[in-house]
Protein backbone atom coordinates (compact mmCIF):
# COMPACT_ATOMS: atom_id res chain seq x y z
CA UNK A 1 0.00 0.00 0.00
CA UNK A 2 1.20 3.51 -0.82
CA UNK A 3 2.31 5.62 2.11
CA UNK A 4 2.24 9.34 2.72
CA UNK A 5 5.55 10.88 3.70
CA UNK A 6 6.26 14.30 5.10
CA UNK A 7 9.70 15.60 4.05
CA UNK A 8 10.16 19.08 5.52
CA UNK A 9 12.60 21.40 7.25
CA UNK A 10 11.95 23.31 10.45
CA UNK A 11 13.85 25.49 12.89
CA UNK A 12 14.98 23.97 16.19
CA UNK A 13 12.02 25.71 17.86
CA UNK A 14 9.51 24.13 15.47
CA UNK A 15 8.81 26.72 12.77
CA UNK A 16 8.62 25.92 9.05
CA UNK A 17 8.46 29.59 8.04
CA UNK A 18 9.19 33.00 9.52
CA UNK A 19 6.36 35.58 9.61
CA UNK A 20 4.95 36.42 6.15
CA UNK A 21 5.78 32.91 4.86
CA UNK A 22 9.49 33.83 4.78
CA UNK A 23 11.64 30.73 4.10
CA UNK A 24 14.99 32.56 3.94
CA UNK A 25 16.29 30.67 7.02
CA UNK A 26 16.61 27.58 4.77
CA UNK A 27 19.58 29.29 3.12
CA UNK A 28 21.56 28.82 6.37
CA UNK A 29 22.16 25.16 5.42
CA UNK A 30 22.49 25.51 1.65
CA UNK A 31 25.63 23.75 0.48
CA UNK A 32 26.82 23.02 -3.05
CA UNK A 33 26.14 19.37 -3.92
CA UNK A 34 24.18 18.61 -0.72
CA UNK A 35 20.43 17.97 -1.05
CA UNK A 36 19.97 16.16 2.29
CA UNK A 37 18.54 13.07 0.59
CA UNK A 38 15.85 14.96 -1.33
CA UNK A 39 16.60 13.45 -4.76
CA UNK A 40 16.75 9.93 -3.32
CA UNK A 41 13.46 10.57 -1.49
CA UNK A 42 11.67 11.97 -4.55
CA UNK A 43 12.66 8.84 -6.51
CA UNK A 44 10.26 6.93 -4.20
CA UNK A 45 7.22 9.13 -4.95
CA UNK A 46 4.97 9.81 -7.93
CA UNK A 47 2.34 12.01 -6.29
CA UNK A 48 2.68 15.29 -4.43
CA UNK A 49 0.20 16.98 -2.10
CA UNK A 50 0.78 20.65 -1.34
CA UNK A 51 -1.12 23.60 0.06
CA UNK A 52 -1.89 26.51 -2.23
CA UNK A 53 0.17 29.08 -0.28
CA UNK A 54 3.28 26.87 -0.34
CA UNK A 55 2.68 26.11 -4.02
CA UNK A 56 2.39 29.81 -4.89
CA UNK A 57 5.59 30.62 -2.97
CA UNK A 58 7.61 27.91 -4.73
CA UNK A 59 6.09 28.90 -8.10
CA UNK A 60 7.33 32.46 -7.56
CA UNK A 61 10.75 31.56 -6.09
CA UNK A 62 11.71 28.40 -8.01
CA UNK A 63 9.23 27.83 -10.86
CA UNK A 64 6.45 25.35 -11.69
CA UNK A 65 8.85 22.61 -12.82
CA UNK A 66 9.99 22.12 -9.21
CA UNK A 67 6.70 20.31 -8.59
CA UNK A 68 5.30 19.37 -11.99
CA UNK A 69 8.31 17.82 -13.72
CA UNK A 70 6.17 15.58 -15.95
CA UNK A 71 7.02 12.58 -13.75
CA UNK A 72 4.38 12.95 -11.05
CA UNK A 73 0.87 14.06 -10.25
CA UNK A 74 0.57 17.24 -8.18
CA UNK A 75 -2.49 18.06 -6.06
CA UNK A 76 -2.67 21.65 -4.86
CA UNK A 77 -5.16 21.80 -1.99
CA UNK A 78 -7.12 25.03 -2.39
CA UNK A 79 -10.46 26.66 -1.66
CA UNK A 80 -10.76 28.12 -5.18
CA UNK A 81 -11.43 26.09 -8.33
CA UNK A 82 -8.80 26.48 -11.02
CA UNK A 83 -8.31 24.58 -14.26
CA UNK A 84 -5.78 21.74 -14.33
CA UNK A 85 -2.30 22.72 -15.58
CA UNK A 86 -0.23 19.83 -16.96
CA UNK A 87 -0.26 17.17 -14.24
CA UNK A 88 -1.21 19.72 -11.57
CA UNK A 89 -4.77 19.48 -10.22
CA UNK A 90 -6.23 22.21 -8.02
CA UNK A 91 -8.28 20.18 -5.53
CA UNK A 92 -11.13 21.72 -3.51
CA UNK A 93 -12.73 18.58 -2.04
CA UNK A 94 -12.19 16.64 1.18
CA UNK A 95 -8.50 16.02 1.88
CA UNK A 96 -9.10 12.70 3.74
CA UNK A 97 -11.22 11.48 0.79
CA UNK A 98 -8.45 12.39 -1.67
CA UNK A 99 -5.83 10.58 0.44
CA UNK A 100 -7.96 7.44 0.80
CA UNK A 101 -8.50 7.39 -2.97
CA UNK A 102 -4.81 7.93 -3.75
CA UNK A 103 -3.72 5.26 -1.25
CA UNK A 104 -6.08 2.75 -2.85
CA UNK A 105 -4.56 3.32 -6.31
CA UNK A 106 -1.38 1.70 -7.60
CA UNK A 107 1.75 3.76 -7.68
CA UNK A 108 4.74 4.96 -5.74
CA UNK A 109 4.46 6.83 -2.46
CA UNK A 110 2.82 10.20 -1.85
CA UNK A 111 4.78 13.24 -0.69
CA UNK A 112 3.25 15.99 1.44
CA UNK A 113 5.35 19.14 1.13
CA UNK A 114 3.25 21.34 3.41
CA UNK A 115 2.18 23.78 4.39
CA UNK A 116 1.19 23.63 8.02
CA UNK A 117 -2.59 23.67 7.37
CA UNK A 118 -2.37 20.61 5.11
CA UNK A 119 0.02 18.76 7.43
CA UNK A 120 -2.20 19.35 10.46
CA UNK A 121 -5.34 18.33 8.58
CA UNK A 122 -3.60 15.06 7.66
CA UNK A 123 -2.47 14.60 11.29
CA UNK A 124 -6.03 15.13 12.57
CA UNK A 125 -7.02 12.09 10.48
CA UNK A 126 -3.85 10.10 11.30
CA UNK A 127 -2.93 9.96 7.60
CA UNK A 128 0.85 10.61 7.64
CA UNK A 129 2.81 7.34 7.60
CA UNK A 130 6.38 8.64 7.61
CA UNK A 131 8.00 11.81 8.94
CA UNK A 132 11.37 13.02 7.62
CA UNK A 133 12.09 16.26 9.43
CA UNK A 134 15.26 18.25 8.88
CA UNK A 135 16.05 20.44 11.88
CA UNK A 136 17.92 23.61 11.00
CA UNK A 137 20.16 25.04 13.73
CA UNK A 138 18.32 28.31 14.29
CA UNK A 139 15.75 29.54 16.81
CA UNK A 140 13.29 31.70 14.87
CA UNK A 141 11.08 32.67 17.81
CA UNK A 142 8.04 33.30 15.64
CA UNK A 143 6.32 32.24 12.42
CA UNK A 144 4.37 29.22 11.18
CA UNK A 145 4.56 26.21 13.49
CA UNK A 146 4.95 22.77 11.94
CA UNK A 147 2.69 21.13 14.51
CA UNK A 148 -0.45 22.96 15.60
CA UNK A 149 -2.66 22.25 18.62
CA UNK A 150 -5.93 20.35 18.37
CA UNK A 151 -4.84 17.04 16.88
CA UNK A 152 -4.83 13.59 18.45
CA UNK A 153 -1.73 12.13 20.09
CA UNK A 154 0.18 9.76 17.80
CA UNK A 155 2.99 7.44 18.77
CA UNK A 156 5.85 7.20 16.32
CA UNK A 157 8.57 4.65 15.78
CA UNK A 158 12.14 5.95 15.41
CA UNK A 159 13.82 5.03 12.12
CA UNK A 160 17.00 7.11 11.83
CA UNK A 161 18.87 10.29 12.72
CA UNK A 162 21.54 11.73 10.50
CA UNK A 163 23.63 14.83 11.05
CA UNK A 164 25.34 16.93 8.40
CA UNK A 165 28.35 19.27 8.32
CA UNK A 166 26.05 22.29 8.08
CA UNK A 167 24.53 21.51 11.48
CA UNK A 168 21.29 20.23 9.98
CA UNK A 169 20.00 17.07 11.66
CA UNK A 170 17.50 14.87 9.84
CA UNK A 171 15.08 12.80 11.93
CA UNK A 172 13.04 9.95 10.47
CA UNK A 173 10.03 8.38 12.15
CA UNK A 174 7.13 6.24 11.03
CA UNK A 175 3.64 5.80 12.35
CA UNK A 176 3.48 2.97 14.90
CA UNK A 177 1.62 0.01 13.44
Amino acid sequence: MRKISLFIAMSLDGYIAKPNDDLSFLKLVEKEGEDYGYAKFTDTIDTLIIGRKTYDYVLKEVGASHYDNGQRDVYVITRNQRPKVGRTTFYTGSLPDLIKRLKSENGKNIYCDGGAEIINELLKHNLIDEFIISVIPVLLGNGTRLFKNGRPEQELEFMAAKSFETGLTQLSYRKKQ
